[in-house]
């Protein structure tokens, strides 16, 4: 049964890159799960509708983060002196193994989705691991919830330990029955697949995934140029190939169907207009860019050049599921990038990094991340009375000010897909 309804409050959201939409005691009004309209008062023919009315409070669109690895979460906070390679021999793979248990599986990934619904992150793009009972276990759990994500089984049959390489014909068979069972399984709740990178994945086994994700229309997720010694090891494994973005294109998992391709930290000029050309989305990864020295991505220029752009936590590389920090670590890094390009690249401002979190990352839904007609409605209540203020803010500063010291506590109402969702620990 379809609920209409209308959320009052200060709106604010960006429509477009770099600008703010602002409605100063607006209206969004709700049909169903889509957004009608935005109003600075409701018409005669709203007059029956139910208002829901969060008085002085801001109503902004969900939180999209778009790369991250709900197997990591246990990890959150360690290894990060390290770099890639090492972290993820070190920590990461032996913490992956442990998914082989469902009952582990379970506990960790039940706290995961409680941290995403505490911080506001009503969209999300997950590696699982390599287990088929567990990633099917994470579908399941995000479907309860109410929350949205793309999940993947990892995929990874070669230059990995024991206890996380499969066969080849095995992970492609994995890979091919949750395909078939969750396509249509769940509303809010998709698989995409997923080859954990190009050095743990056989050429064979590339190839095969490519194929599955045209012949079951689901995108595609992993990661790209992250760090120069996976760049290097890339090089030798496939040596007839021009670049580390051109292996994934002769795979066809490169644009074929949506891809998201995480990092992208050192790409070059050749590989930017190959991620334009096939219309892949860049996760960018600040924190995690930071904490394993992997570098700084050149954000503003894959951007100026036609490349899409959302933001994430890729945890647990990433040492946080807050998107306000992640978009105050993305501003940071951004000016850091101005300073070293020799004030070149622009810094990315506060209006492009929200837009960034929100409509930038949920495009690879569909029509997420805006308040805009047809929208589904994904939405946060800010309650920001409890920060100290001596004097009057704009909506604007106010939002500026919930992310640079705000909390989750000041979240205090999240919809997905226009249901209110609670918090889900009752669930698991």
């Amino acid at each position: 049964m379809r609920i209409d309804y209308a959320v009052k409050g200060n709106i604010i959201f960006t429509k477009e890159f770099g600008k703010y939409e602002v409605i100063k005691d607006g209206y969004i009004v709700v049909q169903g799960k889509l957004v009608k309209g935005v109003y600075k008062k409701l018409s005669g023919e709203f007059i029956n509708l139910k208002v829901i009315d969060y008085g002085n409070a801001m109503i902004i669109p969900g939180f999209v983060d778009i790369h991250l690895h709900a197997s990591q979460f246990a990890n959150l906070g360690l290894g990060l002196d390290k770099e890639l390679m090492p972290w993820l021999e070190e920590y990461t793979f032996p913490e992956e193994a442990k998914y082989a248990d469902v009952s582990y599986a379970k506990k960790v990934y039940s706290s995961l989705i409680r941290e995403l619904w505490k911080f506001g992150i009503t969209r999300s793009c997950v590696f699982a691991t390599i287990h088929k009972g567990s990633t099917k276990l994470l579908m399941d759990m995000f479907a309860k919830s109410g929350l949205s994500a793309y999940v993947g089984k990892v995929n990874m049959d070669r230059n990995s330990p024991d206890d996380l390489t499969e066969k080849t014909e095995d992970s492609i068979r994995d890979t091919e029955e949750i395909l078939k069972e969750y396509s249509n399984k769940y509303e809010l709740v998709k698989p995409i697949v997923t080859p954990r990178f190009v050095p743990s994945c056989s050429t064979d086994l590339l190839k095969n995934l490519g194929r599955l994700a045209k012949q079951y229309n689901v995108p595609v997720q992993s990661h790209l140029c992250e760090n120069y010694g996976e760049i290097n090891f890339v090089k030798k494994l496939h040596p007839d190939c021009k670049n580390y973005t051109s292996v994934y294109s002769k795979a066809g998992l490169l644009g074929e169907v949506p891809t998201i391709m995480a990092h992208c930290v050192l790409v070059d000029e050749d590989e930017i207009e190959l991620l334009v050309e096939k219309k892949v989305f860049v996760a960018h990864c600040p924190s995690s860019n930071c904490n394993l020295a992997s570098g700084n991505a050149p954000i503003r220029k894959l951007i100026t050049k036609g490349v899409k752009v959302g933001l994430a936590s890729d945890i647990s590389a990433g040492n946080t599921l807050s998107m306000m920090d992640i978009i105050v670590n993305a501003a940071q890094v951004s000016n850091i990038k101005w300073i070293e390009s020799g004030r070149v690249d622009k810094p990315l401002k506060l209006t492009e990094l929200f837009y960034l979190a929100t409509k930038g990352g949920g495009e690879f839904f569909g029509k997420v991340g805006s308040f805009e007609e047809k929208y589904e409605f994904d939405a946060l209540v800010i309650d920001d009375s409890s920060m100290p203020a001596f004097k009057t803010f704009s909506i604007e500063e106010r939002l500026q000010r919930f992310i640079y010291t705000g909390d989750d506590r000041n979240i205090k109402v999240r919809y997905v897909a226009g249901k209110k969702i609670e918090e889900p620990k009752s669930y698991f």
